[in-house]
């Protein structure tokens, strides 16, 4: 007679009760995700859709990573963020003491060289001003073209200031330019504004061999002289400075070149500077055409020793 309870199934005899499906769990970043016990191979199914979902959330959550990176390779190399990123920038963290900063990026046949450093002492391009867009250009991030300069013996283009300045004794002259000339003044000091200075120093020009030369007057010529030649047709930056503490110096490409602590005096008189051209005559290894031949950009004079630090920055920022 069957006593069982109504609603209750009695198991049949030699039978054991079906155990319930333990519980399958995925710890994880989430925690553990519980699964039931499936059979035909379908718990691996779902672990590989549950670990996918995983790992689709976690990238989700990871943080946002950089679209660029940078490999330095060889022992002697280093990597530094730059101070300036343009030109404009780097002259214009030095523009208190600069006497004058000429961009030299107008465009063809302008007049006016304008004066960046907000001195008011905006140059007169000589004999026509000629841009050109040549490329590559030094300083790339700066908008604008360079100033391309003829050479010509006749009619030489070159930029002059406004005013004179009488005796300077502490400065620093700098410019970008690209040559393949063996000759040319790049920055000077003459006692006339737009002729033939009878009195001419603190010269910047490139003399026969097409090396750089810094030179000072004081009874004798005082120069330092760059030791490799820059006439390859790339972009160079120049930097000389002259101080009664320190003497003259000459960078070359944002490096020390040559220098001489003996040279502290300039001659003492009162002129203009000028860019691109005055005379030479009678300096070493000065060439008869003193007129520069090739292209400038960044034009600039100070009335402080800039430091091999800053050098290092205005060049940077020109790369």
């Amino acid at each position: 007679m069957n006593h069982a309870q109504p609603g209750t199934a009695r198991p049949a005899h030699g039978r054991r009760r079906a155990t319930p499906a333990r519980p399958t769990g995925i710890r994880g970043l989430l925690g553990t995700v519980t699964l039931p016990r499936l059979r035909d191979g379908r718990v691996l199914a779902v672990l590989l859709v549950a670990a996918l979902a995983v790992v689709l959330l976690v990238n989700q959550l990871a943080p946002t990573r950089s679209a660029f990176s940078a490999t330095v390779t060889g022992s002697a190399n280093t990597a530094a963020t730059a101070p300036y990123f343009t030109c404009t920038g780097a002259v214009a963290a030095d523009a208190a003491n600069a006497l004058f900063a000429y961009d030299l990026d107008e465009v063809s046949g302008s007049r006016t060289a304008g004066d960046s450093s907000g001195k008011g002492a905006a140059g007169t391009y000589q004999n026509g001003m000629t841009s050109t867009t040549s490329s590559p250009n030094a300083c790339p991030r700066d908008a604008g073209g360079s100033y391309l300069l003829n050479g010509s013996t006749s009619s030489p283009n070159f930029v002059s200031t406004p005013r004179s300045y009488a005796n300077p004794t502490t400065f620093s002259e700098e410019v970008w330019f690209r040559t393949t000339v063996a000759g040319g003044m790049l920055v000077g000091f003459g006692s006339n504004q737009v002729s033939t200075s009878g009195q001419h120093d603190r010269q910047i020009y490139v003399n026969t061999s097409g090396q750089l030369v810094f030179g000072a007057y004081n009874n004798v010529t005082q120069v330092v002289t760059s030791p490799k030649a820059v006439t390859d047709g790339a972009w160079h930056h120049v930097v000389a400075t002259m101080s009664q503490n320190t003497g003259m110096r000459l960078y070359v490409d944002g490096v020390s070149v040559a220098s001489n602590p003996s040279y502290k005096v300039a001659e003492n008189y009162t002129g203009y500077f000028r860019i691109g051209y005055d005379t030479t005559s009678g300096w070493p290894g000065a060439p008869s055409n003193s007129a520069f031949t090739g292209s400038m950009r960044y034009a600039a004079v100070y009335s402080t020793e800039l430091s091999a630090q800053q050098v290092a920055a205005h060049f940077a920022a020109g790369r």
